[in-house]
């Protein structure tokens, strides 16, 4: 369906932004450093299933809504940036560390932490330009399904950014484990993690879009 070399080509575009800190990885590390390996996949996870809705909504041509309307981009901006911002207070003011003395699994519902990685990533309109000016450039029309060769590339920078986040969570978790077992420094954990969603929400809130 898509030609061996256009995947390699577009591989490499992948392997190169995924290797490039970003919003994505920083929220997966220090979801793994404060509350373990199984909260960072469970976030990154969210953010995968974020992307392949992206890539259907580029593929049907949703995602051209944001640079047809202004007002939808910054809707979404807006509502995606007090998501976040709704997220950093939750980590400030809960009571609990992050891990348990004795490294017990992380308080946040493994559930909870995949829909907010998801919410995360389809709150947050850049990413679905991003897919809009970067998989067409990739598509061929005359080598078939249009929607299908999307959704192929969507599973190619997933698979690649799996194996660089993934390797993230792992390094993070592990060292995060072993802070934790310091109930003091595991608060400071979870101030963290509330700070990185605060940046992130100021990031979008900021973002000029276009």
């Amino acid at each position: 369906m898509i030609d061996p070399s256009v995947a390699i080509l577009f591989a490499g575009a992948c392997l190169a932004l995924s290797l490039t800190p970003g919003p994505d990885m920083l929220l997966i590390a220090s979801r793994s450093l404060s509350q373990g390996q199984a909260s960072g996949f469970m976030s990154l996870a969210g953010i995968q299933a974020g992307t392949y809705c992206h890539a259907l909504a580029a593929a049907l041509g949703l995602s051209q809504l944001f640079v047809a309307v202004p007002l939808a981009y910054d809707v979404v901006r807006f509502v995606g940036a007090a998501y976040l911002a709704f997220l950093a207070w939750k980590a400030f003011t809960t009571k609990r560390p992050a891990l348990a003395i004795e490294t017990k699994p992380a308080t946040t519902p493994l559930l909870s932490i995949f829909t907010q990685g998801l919410l995360t990533n389809l709150l947050n309109p850049k990413m679905a330009l991003f897919v809009l000016a970067l998989f067409p450039q990739f598509v061929d029309p005359q080598r078939g399904s249009v929607a299908t060769q999307i959704l192929l590339l969507a599973t190619l920078l997933n698979g690649i950014g799996l194996l660089v986040n993934g390797a993230v969570s792992l390094l993070a978790s592990r060292f995060g484990t072993v802070l934790a077992t310091n109930a003091r420094i595991a608060r400071r954990l979870n101030l963290f993690l509330g700070a990185v969603f605060l940046v992130l929400a100021c990031r979008l809130a900021s973002a000029s879009g276009r």
